[in-house]
């Protein structure tokens, strides 16, 4: 089983940007030091939802910052980047750290990002395919060309080329929360990363639905398992000496990054989106996720993996807001919990 951290670089309120940033840098630090799998990185656009508004960005930082321990993106959002320039990105940092980063990707939400990027409504809406397809052939072919709808180009070499350490180039993983961005991903070969507002049965049934569909594509077995065993499952976590203790710690600080990060988000077309209550979801969070003692964290890890299938855990170390209480949440994580999934 490989668990890591699932960083947001979230903005709690009464903190500057920089001590968010710094927080973000010290827990991934403080991960490779406890033996984690990965940091992954969150991007957004002017929310105080997430400051990190350039997840491969930060992952490069963090690369650099780091020897062993993998970092990926969860994720770039492709709508609002061109795939090509994503692609070149993705390949520097899969050769520069000797293969250390995973490229995660997704199609984001109906935001004014869209307006902002010159990506439209329709880009959110119908192109994340042929984005998507674009960004596979960057990453897997020696010269590209495209004649899509969205973009054309004469064809081009890829420089520098991804397989340059005799593997097929960084890893790709996609969001998925539909039932078509599950078949989009399952169709392709790619694994799925699944939301942290998800539980067990859901996520369960979204495996399931990718297997039926990549082997309905025609995927041979050995594709499948390689695939299957690369999903990743985002969730919460936090360990304390009680369940009561690691509650209380999410609910206190949690529901006011919530309310204002998720208050900041403006649709694109001016249409009104409905907000979860932030305490509940605080709360929701709670019950879906490893959150309580190290043995209650590391039972409910392993109920997760049986349940679904998923050996990959992304978890959000950071939701109390604090930094020293963000590193404990992390050396924990290492110390106590990781020994009993072993």
């Amino acid at each position: 089983m490989r668990v890591g951290t699932f960083v947001l670089a979230a903005q709690f309120p009464g903190q500057g940007q920089g001590e968010v940033l710094h927080r973000a840098v010290r827990s991934a630090e403080v991960a490779e030091s406890a033996g984690l799998d990965t940091v992954w990185l969150a991007e957004h656009h002017f929310v105080p939802y997430g400051v990190c508004p350039s997840a491969v960005t930060l992952a490069a930082f963090l690369l650099g910052r780091t020897s062993t321990i993998g970092v990926g993106t969860a994720v770039s959002v492709l709508p609002t980047a061109h795939p090509v320039a994503l692609g070149e990105q993705a390949a520097l940092l899969h050769i520069a750290s000797g293969g250390r980063f995973t490229l995660g990707v997704g199609r984001g939400g109906p935001w004014v990002d869209l307006e902002v990027f010159g990506a439209g409504l329709d880009a959110f809406e119908h192109g994340f395919p042929e984005s998507l397809d674009l960004l596979l052939r960057w990453l897997r072919e020696p010269r590209v060309g495209a004649d899509g709808p969205r973009y054309a180009f004469r064809e081009v070499p890829v420089v520098p080329r991804p397989d340059e350490l005799d593997e097929p180039g960084p890893p790709v993983v996609v969001a998925c929360t539909s039932p078509n961005s599950v078949r989009l991903a399952a169709e392709r070969g790619l694994p799925m990363l699944l939301g942290m507002h998800c539980g067990d049965e859901e996520k369960a049934g979204m495996v399931e639905l990718w297997h039926l569909t990549a082997r309905a594509a025609g995927l041979s077995p050995d594709v499948i398992a390689a695939a299957g065993a690369e999903h990743v499952s985002a969730g919460v976590v936090q360990i304390a000496d009680s369940r009561a203790d690691a509650v209380e710690a999410l609910v206190k600080a949690m529901p006011g990054w919530l309310q204002r990060g998720l208050a900041a988000h403006q649709t694109v077309d001016g249409s009104a989106r409905a907000m979860r209550n932030p305490l509940s979801y605080t709360e929701l969070l709670c019950d879906l996720h490893p959150v309580g003692t190290a043995q209650l964290c590391a039972d409910r890890l392993a109920a997760t993996s049986e349940r679904t299938g998923i050996t990959r855990f992304a978890l959000l170390v950071e939701g109390s807001g604090d930094l020293a209480v963000t590193e404990e949440n992390v050396m924990r994580l290492g110390s106590d919990v990781l020994p009993q999934l072993a």
